[in-house]
């Protein structure tokens, strides 16, 4: 075996010397975190590469060691709890101790820098992943059960009920986010409208761009920007501002005070969303069918009063009604899972940010879902 050595007028050094069929591995100086990061590849090769049982560390040139450098040496040893006599030379007063326990300490722990190959680490993968979701949603019920119980407890002792959070709620949550809904909702209706004019024209029948704009307005488009500029939004707001209380430790607090966490801060917000999700989706139907309103007057020259008379009298309040019974289930929605993520909190910063991100991608999937179960549901009602 060729011997590898890296020769540095530096704090640490190492050695790998082939020495009667087995392979010395000499660390030397300082192996602590800030000096052993350039010898992570060539330990690793060398574990890779050779037998682990014919690995030796010979720890006689050490001087200091930390943990992070004892879990390289002892990662090079390979797997295995028990560490073997032989497998650390030379006198230290300390390596042979900290090798042992951080082998024992990250045994269980899966290698993030290893690639998973072949078919079966794929299916694995999706195995986990699919595990992941399905715990996932299991928490998620749990928790929304938990809201449907203190909701019941709030109706029948309703002092219980928080006002002033919840009027602040929907303040921040509902009231302040009508401008960008409507903004929204306005190029939504354009574009449709756009898009009908463009197809319809080529038939001739480019006055029935008033019923696709109504049509995808009332029942589709309306309820869904606005619940996906909640999910953006407020959800978002929602997971932080929850889950930076958490990493503070006051929601500990609030439970050694004798509070209910689910009172004080998950039922206002679900309250307010509940509540405000139908107006803000009622505004963006309004928006949304002016905007329709406008290119269809610009681009095919249908007047105002022509467009709304033409709504009425084609489109049925059904469509309206479909729409906006959505909208009370979306905010639930939302709110749930921006709370539910905002609990889920570590004691990180890192952690608050894949919760905060967690909490929006969850919840705009879970109102597409249930978005196609509406539509499913509708459709087989006749509706």
């Amino acid at each position: 075996m060729a011997r590898h050595a890296q020769e540095q007028e530096e704090l640490a050094g190492l050695s790998i010397e082939a020495e009667d069929g087995l392979c010395v591995v000499r660390p030397r100086g300082d192996w602590t975190v800030e000096q052993i990061g350039r010898f992570d590849r060539p330990l690793r090769k060398l574990a890779r590469d050779e037998d682990a049982a014919s690995i030796v560390i010979d720890v006689s040139a050490l001087d200091r060691l930390d943990t992070a450098g004892a879990y390289l040496l002892g990662r090079t040893l390979g797997p295995g709890r028990e560490l073997e006599e032989s497998r650390v030379r030379g006198e230290h007063r300390t390596a042979r101790r900290l090798i042992e326990e951080t082998r024992e300490a990250f045994q269980d722990c899966p290698s993030t820098h290893e690639a998973r190959r072949g078919p079966v680490a794929v299916f694995a993968s999706i195995g986990q992943a699919l595990e992941s979701f399905v715990l996932d949603a299991v928490d998620t019920f749990d928790f929304f059960g938990r809201t449907v119980a203190t909701a019941g407890r709030t109706l029948v002792q309703p002092w219980r009920l928080r006002w002033t959070a919840t009027v602040s709620v929907m303040e921040t949550a509902g009231v302040n986010a009508l401008p960008i809904v409507a903004v929204l909702a306005f190029f939504i209706g354009a574009v449709v409208a756009y898009m009908g004019a463009d197809l319809l024209q080529t038939f001739g029948v480019s006055v029935f761009t008033v019923e696709l704009v109504g049509v995808a307005v009332l029942r589709e488009f309306g309820v869904l920007i606005t619940a996906i500029m909640l999910a953006g939004r407020s959800d978002s707001a929602f997971t932080a501002s929850i889950g930076s209380m958490k990493m503070q430790q006051e929601i500990d607090a609030m439970r050694v005070l004798g509070l209910d966490p689910f009172e004080v801060l998950v039922l206002p917000r679900v309250i307010a969303c509940v509540l405000m999700a139908p107006l803000l989706t009622f505004a963006a139907m309004l928006s949304g069918l002016f905007g329709g309103m406008v290119v269809s007057w610009g681009v095919l020259d249908i007047s105002p009063n022509f467009f709304i008379d033409r709504l009425q009298s084609s489109i049925s309040w059904e469509h309206f009604f479909v729409g906006i019974s959505k909208a009370p289930v979306f905010g639930m929605i939302i709110a749930v899972i921006g709370c539910h993520q905002g609990m889920k909190v570590g004691g990180d910063v890192e952690s608050l940010g894949e919760r905060t991100t967690a909490s929006v991608v969850h919840a705009i999937f879970a109102v597409i879902v249930v978005d196609a179960l509406f539509a499913m549901l509708y459709l087989e009602l006749g509706i």
